[in-house]
C-alpha cells in the first residue's frame, strides 16, 4: 500500500532554504514508494489551513518542511490524530528535530529517515495550553515566560540581524531594562509563590537553538518539566547564562527543577511563547497529553 504524504514547506525558513531541502526530500520520498506532495503556504495560518486540509484529504503523514514554528503549526492540526509526523529541519535554531534526533542540515538524510521510521513511528506526548480566552494550543518543546520571552518580544521587534545574532542582540538588550517578575504557578495542586527571572516548563528540552533549559525532559514520560530560575543579579545571571547550552546551570542554587502534569503560570505582564511561538499573555494552563503524537524520530 502507498503512503501519502503532504509536505509543508516554509519557504522562508533556513534563509530560503526551505524549497531547495522540500525539493531534495521529496525525490528521496518518490525514490522510496512514497506519494509525496509539496504545499508552499503563503503564512503560518496557510500553512494551519494546508495541513488540516492535508488531514482531511486522508494523508498518512504530514511532513513539516522548516523550523520549529512550522512543526508547531502541523501540530495544531494533527495532534490526538492518526496521522504521523514527519519533519525535514530547515529552521535557525531546530531544537525539536534535535530532542528527536532527526538529521540537521542534509534533507536526504532527514527524508531517509522518514522512510526508515515510516512503519514504525514513535509514540510521544504533546502539552497542550489553553489561553485566557479558552484557546487551546499544543506545543513539543518548551513553554516559556520571563526574561526569555521578553527577549522574543524585543528580537521580533528588529529587522536586523536575522537569526541567532538578532536573539543574542535581543539578550543585551533586555539585559539593561528586565526586571525580576513575582510569579504564581500553580503545580498539580501545589501552589508555589516567588520572584524569577524565568519560569520555563518543558516537554522537550531546549531552545533558542540549543539552549538546554531542560536538560532531564523527557517527551514520553508523561510529565513536564519546570525549570524556575529565581531571582538574581544581572551579573550573576550573565555568568550563569552560558551554563544553559550545557544544561549545567541546573546544579546554581538559584535553579529549581519541579515537574507535574498540570501547570498553571500567572505573572502581570507577562507574555508566554512555546515552541519559539508567540501564545500571548498569561496567565495560562499547560497540561501533559501522554501519547498525542506519532512521530518519525530516532
Amino acid at each position: 500500500m502507498t503512503l501519502r504524504a503532504s509536505l509543508i514547506v516554509n519557504a522562508k525558513a533556513g534563509k530560503g532554504a526551505g524549497l531547495a531541502a522540500a525539493g531534495a526530500a521529496a525525490q528521496v520520498l518518490v525514490a522510496a514508494g512514497i506519494d509525496a506532495t509539496i504545499v508552499v503556504p503563503n503564512s503560518q495560518a496557510d500553512a494551519e489551513i494546508a495541513s488540516r486540509e492535508a488531514v482531511l484529504a486522508g494523508v498518512d503523514m504530514v511532513i513539516a518542511c522548516g523550523g520549529d514554528g512550522t512543526i508547531n503549526t502541523v501540530l495544531q492540526a494533527i495532534a490526538q490524530s492518526s496521522i504521523i509526523l514527519g519533519i525535514i529541519p530547515t529552521g535557525t535554531g531546530d531544537d525539536n528535530s534535535r530532542t528527536l534526533g532527526v538529521p540537521l542540515g542534509d534533507p536526504r538524510a532527514a527524508a531517509s529517515l522518514i522512510v526508515e521510521r515510516a512503519a514504525t513511528p514513535k509514540t510521544i506526548d504533546l502539552a497542550q495550553v489553553t489561553l485566557p480566552d479558552g484557546q487551546k494550543r499544543w506545543y513539543l518543546g518548551v513553554l516559556s515566560t520571563g526574561f526569555d520571552s521578553s527577549v522574543n518580544e524585543r528580537a521580533n521587534q528588529m529587522r536586523w540581524p536575522r537569526g541567532q545574532s538578532r536573539y543574542l542582540l535581543g539578550i543585551l538588550g533586555e539585559l539593561r531594562t528586565f526586571s525580576p517578575v513575582p510569579y504564581r504557578v500553580v503545580i498539580d495542586g501545589s501552589t508555589y509563590e516567588d520572584t524569577a527571572m524565568l519560569v520555563s516548563i518543558g516537554n522537550g528540552i531546549s531552545y533558542g537553538g540549543g539552549m538546554r533549559v531542560c536538560p532531564n525532559a523527557l517527551i514520553d514520560d508523561g510529565e513536564l518539566d519546570i525549570t524556575w530560575l529565581h531571582e538574581l543579579s544581572k551579573a550573576t545571571f550573565l555568568r550563569v547564562f552560558p551554563s544553559v547550552y550545557k544544561g549545567t546551570h541546573v546544579n546554581h542554587p538559584k535553579v529549581e527543577m519541579l515537574r507535574g502534569k498540570l501547570i498553571t503560570v500567572e505573572a502581570t505582564g507577562q507574555v508566554a511563547y512555546a515552541d519559539g511561538e508567540r501564545l500571548g499573555p498569561l496567565p495560562v494552563e499547560v497540561k501533559v497529553v501522554p501519547g498525542a503524537l506519532r512521530v518519525l524520530a530516532r
